[in-house]
């Protein structure tokens, strides 16, 4: 048996869990906080596989192994490798209270409505951008994903950074609130325990059911009257809905809407939980798109510029949306291409632009395919009589690239 001990946020490890123990695995600051039993050996945790080994020796000669680990070893903890390598019932899990309730509690905050995730050991893009895009994150940092890396990839943004550092520690703890600003120009040591991301604007509130952020959007294409928009100016809701297949947004990716118009791609987009940017050129188009955002709960970062010079500002996105049309087109969808980590859906209505189009997704190495869609909508007429009323046919173009780095997130 592996008794997993999670030590909590400065909870003491109780000494008849390691009383017995022939071998005691923990990080050299755990290993450092207990009191090992006379003649166990100590492993520090380093690099997983080679603990693991030894870990699997005294197993199968039937000694006792205790594994420290910090908070909930559960949740973004050992856990899961050690289930994964020796089966679950090899294993007594005695969860301590992770930092992310600790740090929570110190607010007197709930967080049955907040995101968790991770940017330990793994590069922050992920956790940027679920900031952007949810109003209540927390993180769990690590070298090169900590406060700095957040303030700087949230840099231009409202949100409240609370940093926990030490959390549980009497003498060390310290709890600070800090703009995205002053977190970037700081060096935070390594003592972080958890950083929560906080928009204030867009809290929310209510009992909730299902723990976590705002999850599925129980509709999505939706109709043009839920947009405010300019004469029809609009995509409609036939064609968003396939642009939204294709374009597949989820929480931890970055979306583009260029050309955005009314904003409605990039308010759908955001309702799935990415993190949306808006390019728009006029400056009627760029308040639509943020009332439009703003009536549906949701963050767009709007950039006011033409495509494509109006992109240079902005970090790699995974999927691009790019509406409109015009003789700069095909170099809009090219500089998107070669940028864009997984997809391009372009909607156009000129077929004079499909073949240029076709040609700038496939020279980015993407594949490339497409449908002319033509809806004819229910209409009414008078004697309750019903007539097909046509909408305008709308090309519908689409790249994936046939090789990306697909980087998931738990939450």
């Amino acid at each position: 048996m592996i008794t997993v001990v999670g030590t909590g946020t400065g909870a003491p490890v109780p000494q008849e869990v390691l009383d017995g123990a022939e071998l005691v695995v923990g990080g050299r600051r755990h290993l450092a906080a207990v009191e090992l039993p006379e003649g166990a050996a100590a492993v520090v945790l380093g690099a997983l596989a080679p603990a693991f080994d030894t870990v699997e020796e005294y197993v199968r000669a039937g000694r006792r192994v205790v594994v420290l680990a910090s908070g909930d070893p559960g949740f973004f903890g050992v856990v899961r490798a050690l289930a994964e390598r020796f089966g679950p019932g090899a294993l007594d899990v005695r969860p301590g209270v992770s930092s992310v309730a600790t740090a929570f509690a110190r607010l007197g905050v709930a967080w049955d409505d907040a995101v968790v995730v991770s940017a330990h050991g793994r590069a922050p893009r992920v956790a940027v951008n679920v900031c952007r895009a949810f109003p209540k994150v927390a993180v769990l940092t690590g070298p090169g994903g900590g406060p700095a890396e957040l303030g700087a990839g949230l840099l231009g943004y409202e949100r409240e950074l609370v940093v926990g550092v030490a959390l549980g520690d009497p003498v060390l703890e310290r709890v600070e609130r800090v703009t995205p600003e002053e977190a970037a120009a700081r060096d935070w040591g390594t003592a972080v325990s958890v950083v929560l991301c906080l928009d204030a604007r867009r809290t929310p509130g209510g009992m909730r059911t299902v723990a976590g952020g705002l999850g599925s959007p129980a509709r999505w294409a939706l109709d043009e009257g839920d947009f405010a928009h300019r004469d029809s100016m609009i995509t409609k809701f036939e064609v968003r809905a396939l642009a939204l297949a294709r374009l597949g947004p989820r929480a931890g990716e970055s979306v583009w809407d260029v050309g955005s118009g009314s904003g409605s791609v990039a308010v759908e987009c955001a309702r799935f939980g990415a993190a949306v940017s808006a390019v728009e050129k006029a400056a009627d188009g760029v308040a639509r798109v943020r009332a439009n955002a703003a009536a549906h709960g949701v963050d767009v970062h709007v950039v006011h510029g033409e495509a494509p010079g109006a992109l240079g500002q902005l970090d790699d996105p995974d999927a691009v949306f790019v509406g409109g049309g015009g003789a700069e087109l095909p170099a809009i969808v090219a500089e998107c291409a070669r940028r864009a980590r997984r997809s391009v859906v372009v909607a156009l209505a000129a077929l004079d632009r499909v073949p240029a189009v076709r040609a700038a997704l496939t020279g980015a190495g993407f594949g490339c395919d497409g449908v002319l869609l033509q809806s004819s909508r229910l209409a009414p007429l008078p004697g309750d009589v019903t007539r097909l009323a046509a909408t305008n046919p709308v090309f519908l173009l689409w790249g994936v690239r046939t090789s990306f780095s697909d980087e998931g997130v738990a939450q």
